[in-house]
């Protein structure tokens, strides 16, 4: 940094000092205004949990799953397994609790159908497969079979086990099916004819223009659909109630998920955003022993987060799972660049305790204006990094972060001096003694022994690094809760005895030329999908396994395990398909075009389940038997959510790689000096590999919250690094490393101290990414104190001279030998 460039700094930023406090009544009224303005926008503020904010949207894996599940299995449905408590599954009064419980379901006016063990057709003989049978009328209901006799027709039945009821017998279930909003349907069916077109050729401005009208047309639809099944929900919840005393009950579903998502993000924004203004406020009264360093920064945090609700609003950006703790993140990251302004405002007025109230404000912004302008610049480029990942929900979150931050900035640097200037300028007292007394001592051991202190400290950054080599990214859906919560509870059963939680579904294409023109399926065609059916039932993880090999399977059991000509095949599936089983699971078979579909769920909580294994697996088997990778896809959410896995390493190179990068430019722009901007990125690289080592160690695999972590650890951390710089650059060379330890290091310690205290409190949330996000970034802000406070200022002493930095450009300053 030249002294003509250090001189114009210090002009511009007296100047900007200057106005801000001229203009300061002004400021404070614009805020006024747009606070009131915001206050009209806030109500509209909404949260997005489905699953598809989870997923990497409009990518041809994604596509593929939504024409599969239109053309196989459009219904909407919940699960509500029911396990009795002192009775047995086939008894009498169970199904009494089945009878009652779907009368109560079916008055919901948008229930279609409830399907139970007493609802569905149960063949007893091969009869039905040359008569002209009703089947209907052989259900439960209309023959009022035994509980004998029911649990002699389903044990280990081809169609119903795991589906409406588990393999041992002891509990069963009732499927809700929901009628469909025909104007939503038709519009996501135009969504998807739009977005298919990508999957050959880019789209058009038209189509692009047309896909987003038809979104903004879809978008309230889907809103009120979402706050009608909240409703729905609890009222099948309170119904569930009801049974409470002779059976357990356990809802599930992708929407039931999405609603716990919703109240788990809900109360992460209020609890912990609270929490934190809470510990906030605790550690600002305990560091600075004054009410009115208390009222005013929080005054100024909660301007900013109301502001960003706002905007928000205004700009239909939504909170999903990964930016559920925005909130917390901004009302951090406003108090660290205000605590740098309070800790200069206070040695100002000790060290000038007749000067008034405006010139101690514009004192403080003279100094800090330009260091706090870049921190926030460098925190930005930290979260700006995170839009190239590559994956959508964290590409979201970043943007989010980059707006919160022009925000945190304007209020900082704006709203908070104005509001300064509302107050007295009062006597200010002394730093706390052992405070400064520890800081000093470590400034003369960091002097007298630089290359011992930066030595020791990289050794144990180097301790960290093996654990680099054990990141995994081997992850599944339901430990993403806490064990004790209910939706992991619901989760975890429906996962174990239900045939699994995450579905994987085969689409195969048929070969036409083995077609016959009477028969759905050719005896060819049926013997190529059982052998991808035993395939698909051969890994332990399988779950249910569900297709039209289930049918001829019942077929044998009733032909006393004879086998089937193909048209006795053909027979039994058109006699289920349309009655029982399309409303179960979805169709198997589409003629147009002529696909068969193989329907399975994962068991998330499969001991040693390695998900990129099994899919490679599968592939390999299904190829060995005979399919081409044309002949057949792999779709639905297990597909989806191992997508997102396999981009995680690859996202986190590229960010981190994008984050060093930038923020060696930024350091250079700022300090301009190749020396002192590679010094200060020293001990930001080590932070940010030292806690991803600290992860691997852990065993604590990347998700799409942890690989945030490094990336927004190193934008924060730098803030610290740059201040430490900047008064060590400016100050007398004898006196420098004392100067910066004294004037920032205090500031450095607080910052980092209210920055991890406040991510720690997203320790005691149910949401598991939220509790590791929270307190690895909270260990990243310690690992970065120690290193602005010993290798920093140890490569300072040693090859950079603070005055010389102030007389000519640094490039050129001589080292220390």
């Amino acid at each position: 940094m030249t002294a003509s460039a250090s001189s114009n700094n210090s002009s511009a930023s007296h100047w900007l000092a200057e106005k801000i406090m001229q203009l300061r009544v002004v400021i404070l009224l614009l805020f006024i205004a747009l606070l009131a303005l915001a206050a009209f926008f806030v109500p509209q503020f909404r949260i997005d949990a489905s699953a598809d904010t989870l997923l990497v949207k409009n990518n041809a894996l994604y596509i593929k799953t939504q024409q599969a599940n239109q053309r196989f299995s459009p219904d909407e449905f919940i699960l509500v397994a029911y396990k009795p408590r002192n009775t047995a599954v086939f008894s009498t009064t169970t199904f009494n609790d089945l009878i009652w419980l779907r009368e109560q379901y079916l008055t919901l006016p948008r229930v279609q159908s409830v399907t139970s063990i007493l609802t569905v057709p149960l063949l007893t003989d091969a009869s039905v497969l040359t008569t002209e049978a009703n089947v209907a009328e052989l259900s439960w209901q209309t023959q009022q079979f035994s509980p004998q006799q029911m649990q002699q027709m389903l044990s280990d039945h081809p169609l119903f086990t795991d589906l409406l009821v588990n393999k041992a017998q002891t509990a069963t279930a009732l499927q809700i099916v929901f009628k469909p909003d025909p104007e939503l349907t038709a519009l996501e069916r135009k969504i998807l004819a739009v977005q298919q077109n990508s999957l050959q050729r880019p789209l058009t401005t038209d189509e692009e223009q047309q896909l987003e009208q038809l979104q903004q047309q879809a978008d309230p639809l889907r809103q009120a659909l979402v706050k009608q099944r909240q409703q729905e929900l609890q009222h099948i919840n309170s119904i569930n109630q009801q049974v409470a005393q002779q059976a357990e009950t356990y809802t599930g579903g992708a929407y039931v998920v999405a609603q716990h998502l919703v109240d788990i993000i809900s109360s992460d924004l209020t609890v912990f955003g609270s929490a934190i203004a809470g510990i906030i406020a605790a550690l600002l009264l305990l560091l600075y022993r004054s009410i009115r360093w208390v009222v005013f920064p929080l005054l100024a945090c909660a301007a900013s987060v109301w502001l960003t609700l706002g905007l928000f609003a205004v700009l239909d950006i939504r909170a999903t799972v990964i930016s559920a703790n925005f909130i917390a993140l901004q009302l951090i990251l406003t108090l660290a660049v205000m605590i740098h302004l309070i800790a200069t405002y206070r040695e100002v007025a000790r060290n000038n305790p007749d000067h008034s109230q405006q010139q101690r404000i514009i004192s403080t912004l003279q100094q800090k204006l330009a260091p706090c302008f870049y921190a926030t610049i460098t925190t930005s480029v930290g979260f700006g990094s995170l839009v190239f990942s590559g994956i959508q929900p964290v590409v979201a979150f970043g943007f989010m972060m980059l707006i919160a931050m022009l925000i945190t900035m304007s209020v900082s640097l704006l709203l908070f001096p104005a509001l300064l200037s509302l107050l007295k300028a009062n006597t200010e007292t002394d730093d706390f003694a052992f405070i400064s007394a520890g800081l000093q001592a470590l400034r003369r051991l960091v002097e007298r022994a630089p290359w011992a202190c930066i030595a020791s400290v990289l050794f144990c950054f180097a301790l960290l690094l093996p654990g680099l080599m054990r990141l995994n990214v081997e992850n599944s859906f339901i430990n993403y809760f806490a064990t004790d919560t209910q939706v992991y509870q619901e989760l975890r059963f429906i996962d174990q005895e239900f045939g699994g939680s995450t579905p994987l579904d085969i689409v195969i294409n048929l070969q036409p030329e083995d077609a016959k023109d009477d028969l759905l399926l050719s005896a060819k065609q049926f013997n190529q999908l059982h052998l991808a059916h035993a395939v698909v039932a051969e890994f332990s993880a399988s779950g249910n396994v569900t297709s039209l090999v289930n049918f001829t399977t019942l077929a044998r059991q009733l032909n006393d395990d004879k086998p089937l000509t193909e048209y006795e095949l053909n027979s039994i599936y058109r006699l289920l398909d349309e009655k029982v089983a399309s409303q179960l699971v979805g169709a198997y078979l589409s003629e147009q075009p002529l696909q068969a579909r193989i329907s399975t769920r994962i068991q998330d909580t499969t001991a040693g389940l390695d998900r990129e294994q099994l899919m490679q697996q599968l592939n390999q088997d299904l190829q060995r038997v005979g399919l081409s990778e044309d002949q057949y896809s792999l779709t639905n959410l297990f597909v989806l959510y191992q997508d997102i896995l396999s981009r995680l390493f690859d996202s986190q190179i590229k960010t981190l790689g994008l984050v060093y990068l930038a923020m060696a430019i930024l350091l250079l722009l700022i300090f301009r000096s190749v020396k002192i901007a590679i010094i200060a990125l020293i001990p930001n690289v080590c932070t940010t590999l030292g806690i991803l080592g600290l992860i691997g160690w852990l065993g604590i695999p990347l998700d799409i919250m942890t690989i945030t972590i490094a990336a927004i650890a190193m934008g924060i951390a730098v803030d610290d690094t740059i201040h430490f710089v900047h008064n060590y650059l400016k100050a007398p060379q004898q006196q420098a490393l004392q100067n910066s330890f004294a004037h920032t290091g205090i500031a450095i310690l607080f910052t980092s101290v209210v920055i991890a205290a406040g991510f720690a409190v997203f320790g005691f949330s149910s949401f598991l990414p939220s509790v590791y996000f929270g307190l690895l970034t909270a260990a990243a802000m310690l690992l970065a104190l120690a290193a602005d406070l010993t290798i920093l200022p140890a490569l300072l002493s040693r090859f950079v001279k603070p005055a010389e930095a102030n007389q000519a450009p640094v490039a050129k300053t001589k080292s220390r030998q």
